[in-house]
């Protein structure tokens, strides 16, 4: 995947560079996140195709695989004509600028990028060039078209995006390892628009926000401006988490306002000396009552409610009985114990933890799918009207790789909770089969453009394996509702039950009749022989 860094290794020019790295002081280099990473091979070997670009290089990570040189003649043309409209005075000068940002493009790559300055200049020069007139076939104002493709390019570029071609540069553009940094575009952009910054700035969002509304599986919201992200698929991710982000942040404030009013008011209200007197009194009331509840849900109490049936299942006639009643009757309180645990200890989940029911079994149970029309930030479980409520999600042949990099970006770059990734593992944990699938696309939650629900259903089960889990107090709580409602069921304890104790122990169960049969059929030969006729009338019937 990438190239070999012992092939072709001049230790004078890596001296040099290391000379020279290290007497530069680069304030603005320490400021800028490493963003650009390399997929974990963990998650390559499941699927690679979805991590390495099979038709056009951006960035230095792929730059020299021989299979992708075709798109190079592409990429040149884009350069020309970059050239030809900028003037070649203005062009040479972004590709001075190219130069001075080298610290800064050397900053955002997680890998060691093995070129000497003015060739990665050369790099960025010619990749944002090609990528600047790619996007430009997305960028949309007031539903016109702003610009029109070049015939030189028009047969592997087009506004329709109907051509093959044109989608696999779509998904290789969008991969983790095939990005450049974002403010190299914004300064072509700038060299492009140079009457205005502002206009500038306006022309590459437009541009980008097109590109988003068109692959993202998700509803992408237009009366967001901002371009500070890190690159393309960083810019993706913000625009489908940016309501998430803005909601949980909002909630936060909102609660802190409100439990200061709160406090101001009750201080305000506590002032006078006969509520004083009131308070005092219901405070004794209360601790009361706290010292009533504490005592009825302490262990001896519960001791003294289980003892009698600990000692009614200790008889061997209902020892047989124990398990099953036990399972019954008291696995949900085990249950909510777990669960307490589990939120007590702030660690994340284990894959047993995560277990949720299908959808075929929640709408067997009662359960409803509602769309709604937002982000992943909208999936709630209402327990009382029995309604899981799921963003509408668009599955065509760009979600698959879209979705691998988008989790793939989180994990390697999230320092806390990975909302999208947990987000994938409710979705792979609802649907296993393609009758899921179709259950779902009937109730408008997913838009199916692949050939059947089977595909759909191989897309969501394969989606986040090799990855660790995280905990994501919004989803965690949905999960937690969905199976303390669908467990609670009597109909779904009851065929547990059975399939547990029943069918599953049909071989003990066949062992009983058989030897039931011998016994009836002892019986029966003993009373024939010493002449008991009622006894082998009934031993007849029975047997």
């Amino acid at each position: 995947m990438f190239p070999n860094p012992k092939s072709n290794f001049d230790e004078l020019r890596w001296v040099i560079q290391i000379r020279k790295t290290l007497d530069e002081e680069h304030e603005d280099e320490m400021e800028i996140p490493v963003t650009i990473f390399a997929v974990p091979k963990t998650l390559v070997s499941i699927d690679p195709d979805s991590y390495t670009p099979q038709q056009v290089a951006i960035g230095p990570y792929h730059y020299w695989r021989t299979e992708l040189y075709e798109m190079e003649r592409y990429k040149l043309g884009s350069t020309k004509r970059t050239q030809k409209n900028l003037q070649a005075a203005n062009f040479q000068k972004f590709l001075d600028e190219m130069i001075k940002l080298e610290p800064c493009i050397r900053a955002c790559y997680h890998k060691y990028l093995d070129f000497n300055g003015e060739t990665l200049a050369w790099m960025m020069a010619i990749d944002a060039c090609f990528l600047f007139e790619f996007l430009q076939t997305y960028a949309v104002k007031d539903d016109n078209v702003l610009t029109r493709v070049s015939l030189n390019i028009s047969h592997v570029v087009d506004f329709a995006r109907r051509k093959s071609t044109h989608n696999v540069i779509t998904r290789d553009v969008l991969m983790l390892e095939n990005q450049i940094p974002l403010f190299v575009l914004k300064k072509l952009s700038e060299f492009y628009f140079s009457s205005s910054l502002e206009l500038a700035e306006e022309r590459l969002f437009s541009m980008l926000l097109g590109l988003c509304q068109d692959v993202s599986p998700f509803k992408i919201v237009r009366g967001i401006k901002r371009i500070d992200c890190a690159h393309l698929l960083d810019f993706l991710y913000y625009m489908i988490l940016h309501e998430w982000e803005g909601q949980r942040l909002s909630d936060v404030i909102e609660g802190e306002d409100q439990n200061d009013t709160m406090q101001e008011e009750t201080e305000t209200f506590c002032n006078s000396g006969y509520v004083k007197a009131l308070f005092a009194h219901v405070r004794k009331m209360v601790s009361k009552l706290r010292i009533l509840q504490r005592v009825l849900l302490s262990k001896p109490a519960k001791l003294l409610v289980k003892f009698p049936w600990t000692i009614i299942s200790n008889v061997p006639v209902f020892s047989i009985l124990k398990q099953p009643v036990e399972y019954l009757f008291f696995s949900q309180e085990s249950d909510g114990i777990k669960h307490e645990n589990d939120i007590t200890n702030n660690q994340s989940p284990l894959m047993e933890e995560i277990t949720i029911p299908s959808v075929t079994e929640l709408a067997r149970s009662g359960v409803t799918f509602i769309p709604t029309y937002g982000g992943i930030s909208t999936v709630t479980f209402d327990v009382k009207s029995r309604t899981f409520y799921l963003p509408t999600v668009n599955i065509d042949v760009n979600t698959c790789i879209i979705l691998r990099n988008l989790v793939a970006y989180e994990a390697a770059n999230a320092s806390g909770p990975m909302v999208f990734t947990r987000y994938i593992e409710l979705m792979n944990g609802i649907i296993d089969t393609a009758e899921d699938a179709e259950l779902l696309r009937e109730r408008g939650i997913v838009l199916n453009r692949l050939k059947n629900d089977e595909e759909v259903a191989n897309l969501w089960n394969g989606m986040t394996k090799s990855l660790r889990l995280t905990k994501v107090p919004l989803f965690d709580k949905v999960i937690e509702d969905v199976n303390k409602y669908y467990n609670g069921r009597w109909k779904v304890k009851a065929r547990k039950f059975f399939t547990l104790y029943v069918f599953g122990s049909w071989r003990s169960l066949t062992l009983l009749v058989a030897v039931m049969i011998l016994l009836l059929m002892s019986l029966q030969a003993f009373c024939t022989i010493y002449n008991c006729s009622w006894v082998s009338r009934h031993c007849s019937q029975l047997s």
